[in-house]
């Protein structure tokens, strides 16, 4: 049977995405050090498929440590999640996330070349495209005028990966480009469990939400938008977990680039009054500054991933909101509980 490695795979984004590998038939292993996750997403993801999966506390940047885990396993590909996240601290602590993303992208590229595994999916970003002049964004629209360094550690992975399958014609690199992932596995049993202040916008409305905080930040209503608010491409996690086991799927030599997104732009209040209509729940909102770092507008062209990968984003905002909600009342405190 197939075999895949998941970097960073107890993650918010690397849990629903072993659930849905392991549902598809593929034997899951995960590397994750659990600084920023729990193990107990990975007992959760074995009770929910009945299936299980072998997991390493290990950080990806540690060479030997890494090397102990390809030598125990032969991997038909890996899944690259591994790496600081948060854009506003990127943006504090820009030495960190060079040091971290970027080492750990090396290292387990080293690695896939000692032991001859040729096929990698990387989990990149939306950032990439830095303040993109027109949208909808195209995989073909330039990079590389990102307003972050989280954004500029994706840019320089991506041209690592790019630079070692021209490099390696038997290579096969597939970057997918991320929108907003937000939801969580409609069980309520996995979702996204960040640790202190949420970087992103659903956990902070979902912990407004079960009071667990008095109120929403909305960073910023000066935005060139229709409300002034900040204009994202939501995309359920669910539908972004199964985007990985496409690109797995249909990986083939070479360098390949996906926007995996909804093709839809909603701003921070029309977000805010759908979670409202979906959970019944009235969200207060406070104005605050904008974020250094954050774009007015950002949302995808899907259509590639559609004609190549065979896939779509299915589920809308309505199911993002209600699976959110339904994720943080089961766990008021993540995985803490």
């Amino acid at each position: 049977m197939a075999t895949v490695l998941l970097t960073g795979g107890a993650g918010f984004i690397g849990s629903h995405t072993a659930l849905e590998f392991l549902n598809a038939g593929v034997d899951v292993v995960v590397v994750d050090d659990f600084s920023n996750s729990s193990p107990k997403a990975l007992d959760r993801v074995q009770k929910l498929t009945g299936k299980s999966l072998t997991s390493y506390n290990q950080n990806a940047c540690d060479a030997e440590g890494m090397r102990r885990v390809f030598a125990n396993c032969r991997f038909d590909a890996v899944v690259h999640f591994a790496g600081f996240k948060a854009v506003g601290e990127s943006v504090a602590k820009p030495l960190e996330y060079y040091r971290n993303n970027i080492d750990s992208a090396l290292t387990v590229c080293e690695l896939m070349r000692e032991y001859d595994v040729r096929k990698i999916v990387f989990s990149s970003s939306a950032t990439v495209y830095g303040s993109a002049k027109t949208m909808p964004i195209l995989e073909s629209f330039e990079t590389g005028r990102c307003t972050n360094p989280y954004g500029w550690t994706k840019f320089m992975i991506e041209q690592i990966l790019l630079d070692a399958a021209k490099a390696d014609p038997n290579l096969s690199v597939t970057l997918l480009r991320y929108f907003n992932p937000v939801g969580a596995h409609e069980s309520g049993e996995i979702g996204e469990d960040p640790l202190g202040l949420p970087n992103n916008l659903a956990p902070f409305i979902t912990q407004v939400a079960v009071g667990k905080r008095a109120k929403l930040n909305v960073f910023g209503n000066t935005y060139p938008t229709p409300d002034g608010t900040g204009v994202r491409d939501y995309i359920h996690v669910v539908d972004l977990a199964q985007g990985h086991v496409a690109a797995y799927q249909h990986a083939t030599p070479g360098a390949h680039i996906y926007n995996l997104g909804t093709g839809k732009g909603t701003s921070v209040l029309e977000f805010v009054a759908a979670f409202e209509r979906a959970t019944g729940v009235h969200i207060p909102y406070e104005i605050v500054e904008p974020r250094p770092g954050d774009v007015a507008v950002c949302y995808a062209d899907p259509k590639r991933a559609e004609q190549e990968l065979g896939w779509t984003a299915k589920l809308g905002l309505d199911e993002m909101c209600r699976d959110a909600y339904n994720w943080q009342r089961k766990n008021p405190n993540g995985y803490r509980d």
